[in-house]
């Protein structure tokens, strides 16, 4: 779903934003944006494309999608701009190397799977939205996904099949080890 189609899908994008502030405000208790009892921040743009699974419109999953050649105003991707500098809460050496200005690189952020998805289901749900979004990825011209993800990224990684690689140190976030990775997603549709 992008700011063009958006009015294609109803209320899907409102129920996708709810179900991130019931994630990252409610559960995980991050410090970010929220009007009307939605989550966003300042990557939320007509550059992005959202990537929600949904079961008769109840929200299940999503995530966001950034090219890395996205700006908006000082802003162009959480990684580069925590990496200038510009996000106090993500530190400025959350990558090995510069980040990268490529429209074959797009940073995937806000991956969630909700909490009415039983345990049993989490390992499907997942592994449908990681396809979805490794789709509407290589479908905007994407080769290659980078984001930041739990330390026990490897884990889930082997899980879903796909291999990553760890392109940033891992650092703590409210309680949370997290690091940067970067996915390879040509070929993959699994």
């Amino acid at each position: 779903m992008s700011f063009r189609s958006m009015h294609e899908h109803g209320t899907l994008l409102t129920k996708y934003l709810e179900a991130r502030k019931s994630i990252f405000i409610d559960r995980l208790h991050w410090q970010v944006g929220e009007v009307d009892g939605m989550e966003f921040d300042q990557y939320d743009t007509p550059a992005c494309r959202w990537v929600v699974l949904h079961e008769f419109g109840e929200i299940i999953g999503g995530v966001r999608l950034l090219p890395t050649t996205a700006e908006c105003g000082i802003y162009s991707y959480m990684l580069r701009d925590a990496q200038r500098g510009l996000l106090a809460s993500l530190p400025t050496d959350v990558l090995f190397f510069e980040a990268p200005v490529n429209p074959n690189i797009w940073e995937a952020s806000r991956f969630f799977i909700t909490d009415i998805v039983p345990s049993a289901r989490r390992a499907v749900v997942q592994q449908e939205l990681f396809r979805n979004m490794t789709l509407a990825a290589k479908e905007n011209g994407a080769s290659r996904l980078l984001g930041i993800v739990p330390a026990v990224w490897s884990r889930w990684s082997r899980r879903l099949g796909v291999g990553a690689t760890p392109i940033g140190a891992k650092f703590s976030i409210d309680g949370t080890v997290s690091q940067s990775v970067l996915f390879n997603i040509y070929g993959h549709t699994n």
